[in-house]
């Protein structure tokens, strides 16, 4: 497995987001980003981890950087859940190593695009049980989830922010609202937010992510 890619504030660290890239990108694809909201947020660490390469089946077999493999596309995802389970071990790898270094649980945050977003909702919904800053959730969906998903208390506390395009071609924008559906039904602070845009990230969109975490961050 590839390091993460680690980004360290300007000031002492009290605070952390981990940020799963999307299917075929890399752990570099949102260091711009990290970068740019690392200007307000002073004291917060960006860890990028790196997605491992094996074959994706809807698109013929390649290799390519992916979290989960995915089998097939209609009438809806059809998943390895297997695989989604290790991604988000992973992350839960990585929570616990930023509690480890002093970090308060609450100043840590998971944000994801795309698959990368798939992950971090199971993750933080399904997986961790413990104290969390929020999930910030870009462009995706929540194949783990349904009508029959319970939270624990501490799943339940953990807010979080979905975000999507009103004309994305990739992850529709319906299953993005369902995924938030979902959580506002599980008595969770979630916020939606669209934008006019595709399966793509806006520089408004990251000004608004910004503004949640230092909201979030005091």
């Amino acid at each position: 497995m590839t390091k993460p890619l680690i980004l360290e504030p300007q000031k002492t660290v009290d605070a952390c987001v981990i940020w799963l890239h999307g299917l075929g990108a890399d752990r570099y694809d949102f260091l711009p980003v990290a970068e740019a909201l690392q200007e307000s947020l002073l004291t917060t660490r960006f860890v990028l981890p790196q997605a491992p390469t094996r074959a994706v089946t809807i698109n013929g077999g390649y290799a390519m950087p992916s979290w989960y493999d995915i089998k097939a596309m209609s009438p809806a995802r059809s998943i390895c859940e297997e695989q989604l389970n290790e991604s988000a071990d992973l992350v839960i790898e990585l929570i616990e190593a930023q509690r480890q270094s002093g970090i308060d649980g609450n100043r840590i945050f998971l944000a994801g695009f795309s698959q990368g977003g798939a992950v971090v909702l199971h993750a933080a919904y399904l997986k961790w049980q413990g104290p969390l800053g929020g999930v910030i959730a870009l462009s995706t969906y929540a194949p783990t989830f349904s009508n029959e998903l319970q939270l624990s208390a501490s799943q339940q506390r953990i807010p979080a922010l979905c975000l999507h395009g009103q004309y994305d071609d990739v992850v529709q924008n319906a299953m993005g609202r369902t995924a938030y559906e979902h959580l506002k039904r599980l008595g969770v602070a979630v916020a939606w937010q669209e934008y006019p845009m595709s399966h793509e990230v806006l520089p408004e969109e990251i000004q608004d992510i910004g503004a949640w975490l230092t909201k979030r961050l005091g």
